[in-house]
């Protein structure tokens, strides 16, 4: 699939690290380091736009390093760029850790996977078809 995108920043394009990944990581692009102090949130941009297909969407996800080793990850995970969206791709990192990091230009924040999706039309009912589960909510499956 090709996408249009315009690449504002002075890194490379997003690219797969390897043959089987998903995702792409994005960088940040900054004028000056930008500090996030613990429990402290900040929209870092990228300096890409995309002009993604009708149908698809582009999911911004946490970068599982950062994540495990700093307790840095994407707030509203994952957030979702629309087809429709022409602005420059933000992400929005939140620090769960104890102490405060600060953010390189260029470095890989967050990643992002091109995904299709549906849209879907309601069928309103009265009822719905019996499953086991039931009404069955969080952690009603069990633990194994």
């Amino acid at each position: 699939m090709k996408i249009k995108i315009i690449n504002r920043s002075h890194h490379s394009l997003p690219e797969y690290e390897t043959g089987s990944s998903a995702g792409m990581d994005l960088r940040a692009r900054l004028e000056n380091p930008v500090s996030l102090g613990p429990l402290e949130r900040k929209v870092i941009n990228t300096g890409l736009f995309l002009e993604l297909p009708v149908g698809y969407e582009a999911q911004i996800r946490p970068r599982s390093g950062l994540a495990a080793k700093r307790g840095i990850t994407v707030l509203n995970t994952p957030g979702t760029i629309d087809a429709d969206y022409r602005g420059e791709i933000g992400v929005i990192l939140v620090n769960l850790s104890h102490e405060a990091f600060v953010i390189e230009d260029g470095e890989r924040i967050a990643q992002m996977v091109i995904s299709s999706h549906e849209r879907a039309t309601w069928v309103e009912v009265q009822e719905l078809s019996e499953t086991s589960r039931g009404q069955g909510g969080f952690g009603s499956t069990g633990t194994r």
